[in-house]
């Protein structure tokens, strides 16, 4: 039976995690983010909330700027192991043996198995609570074409997505996912 509590109450998952990287004076840094949101289509805005204490808030504070990555199943390690080393003692790039390219428009990494990828230039941030929200306005684009449907869909037949539960579980968007369609036309 449902309950109400003045106790916060957390749930947001399943979701995507966006694999967040960016560079600074040198150092670079990848972490996995799970809230982050579209903001905008035009112009094409992003946005990730990112604690204060983590090292890629520092890279993306002085660099203004930050890309936003997705990666198959294949690679869902690269989550779970970026979300656990700390970019400030780790070399998360060379220790999980990611390989990335430097972004056209920003010198953040950009994933080389990312099937989607986003740059950003940080327009805004705001603090909330214990995160900051950090609001990029998206000015580069990467698509893996091959692993989406005509319609724009993923194709599950190609592309099996990580999807975060909590707690270090995933669960998987693919060709074994129920997918269900709600619209009706009827006209």
């Amino acid at each position: 039976m449902r309950e109400w509590t003045t106790n916060t109450v957390m749930h947001s998952y399943p979701g995507m995690v966006a694999l967040v990287t960016a560079k600074w004076n040198g150092e670079q840094n990848i972490m996995a983010a799970g809230w982050h949101s579209y903001i905008s289509y035009e112009p094409p805005i992003y946005g990730v909330a990112i604690a204060k204490e983590r090292y890629t808030h520092h890279l993306i504070q002085n660099s203004k700027e930050f890309a936003i990555n997705f990666v198959p199943e294949k690679f869902a390690h690269y989550i779970q192991q970026s979300g656990m080393l700390t970019g400030k003692e780790h070399n998360k790039f060379e220790e999980l043996n990611i390989e990335y390219e430097q972004g056209k428009t920003v010198s953040s990494p950009i994933l080389k198995e990312a099937y989607i990828a986003y740059e950003c230039k940080l327009m805004d941030q705001q603090t909330y609570g214990d995160h900051d929200w950090f609001v990029g306005e998206m000015s580069g684009f990467y698509k893996d074409k091959g692993v989406f449907a005509e319609n724009g869909l993923p194709n599950w037949e190609k592309l099996s997505i990580p999807l975060y539960l909590g707690r270090s579980q995933y669960m998987l968007a693919n060709k074994d996912s129920k997918v269900i369609n709600l619209y009706r036309n009827n006209s």
